[in-house]
């Protein structure tokens, strides 16, 4: 059975977050889903992937491709076309209990500042605890990652 955390973004935009917890989870040897809402918000992640460091890179795919099976990272709205084990929710994209258990790891990454983010946090916070899944709450409010709450 999986677990979802949920990363409070207050530091670090999405654009700096994202990457160095891909790399994480491709270090674990995961596919992984990065599901968003919007997909002009997916194009602009996309680009920002592709301008990272070259020693940092992580190849990627936008979701509708040819190739969407093969991608080791699929950026889309829809369902895990590339296999993932984990997904990583942006902008609010909903994850469901079922999906949570199904899966290795399930990351939420939501920004700190804007209210209607953390409020929605907290709504799939209860929810997914509610259904019984394992989810640990993390925060960089100290300047570093640390994990705040355990369910």
């Amino acid at each position: 059975m999986g677990a979802v955390y949920f990363y409070h973004l207050t530091r670090r935009p999405l654009e700096a977050t994202l990457p160095m917890l891909l790399e994480k989870a491709r270090d674990a040897g995961w596919r992984v889903l990065v599901r968003g809402t919007e997909a002009a918000r997916l194009d602009w992640l996309d680009e920002k992937l592709w301008l990272g460091p070259e020693d940092g890179f992580l190849p990627h795919g936008r979701e509708g491709g040819p190739h969407d099976a093969r991608q080791p990272i699929l950026l889309g709205t829809g369902a895990a076309a590339n296999g993932a084990v984990c997904i990583m929710s942006v902008d609010g994209a909903e994850v469901s209990p079922e999906e949570v258990q199904a899966l290795e790891r399930t990351c939420i990454l939501f920004d700190g500042n804007d209210d209607q983010a953390l409020n929605h946090a907290r709504g799939q916070w209860k929810a997914l605890t509610g259904a019984g899944c394992s989810a640990q709450y993390w925060s960089e409010e100290s300047g570093r990652w640390e994990k705040k709450a355990e369910a």
